[in-house]
């Protein structure tokens, strides 16, 4: 005789949590580029752990082939930056670039989040937004930390201009 396992109104609520999170993360994440690490330096000597370091990631632009941007932060040593549960400074640079010939897969919206990274264990994130400039034909890239309820001004820019002859589609 086999027993079933009794399913309980909890246990179906958190099925379901989890499928509901799991499809919502999976949709944010579609269009979100991906960090490469390009290198790192260090800053700080730690005994323990890691040290403290700067760390220069690239990514591409999802919806616009042939634009990278290479953004640099400070990334925590020691142990709590070992075990994931340190929070790193908000500063943060960016520098994006025409590394090939550019196309845009899409109508782009105005203003959109084309990268995210976690900076401390709760609710500190560093984003890097798209901004598009029609009346130049450019693209504008800023990056910024926030956090649940306040966010740092500390933000850097940059911009991409595109050949006139290659408009931008908005959306």
């Amino acid at each position: 005789m086999t027993l079933a396992p009794r399913t309980t109104p909890t246990t179906t609520l958190l099925r379901r949590g989890a499928l509901a999170c799991g499809v919502v993360f999976g949709a944010g994440m579609a269009a979100v580029a991906h960090a490469e690490v390009v290198g790192d330096v260090d800053t700080a000597f730690k005994l323990i752990g890691p040290d403290h370091k700067i760390v220069v990631e690239a990514y591409d632009d999802p919806k616009v082939n042939g634009v990278t941007c290479y953004v640099s932060r400070a990334k925590t040593g020691g142990l709590a930056g070992a075990f994931g549960v340190a929070e790193d400074k908000s500063e943060a640079s960016i520098a994006c670039r025409q590394v090939g010939p550019v196309s845009v897969t899409q109508p782009l919206p105005k203003r959109e989040e084309v990268y995210t990274e976690r900076l401390s264990i709760l609710f500190k994130r560093l984003r890097v937004v798209r901004m598009v400039d029609p009346k130049r034909n450019t693209l504008v890239y800023l990056t910024y930390s926030d956090l649940l309820i306040d966010g740092s001004p500390k933000n850097s820019v940059t911009a991409v201009p595109i050949d006139r002859g290659t408009p931008i589609p908005l959306k």
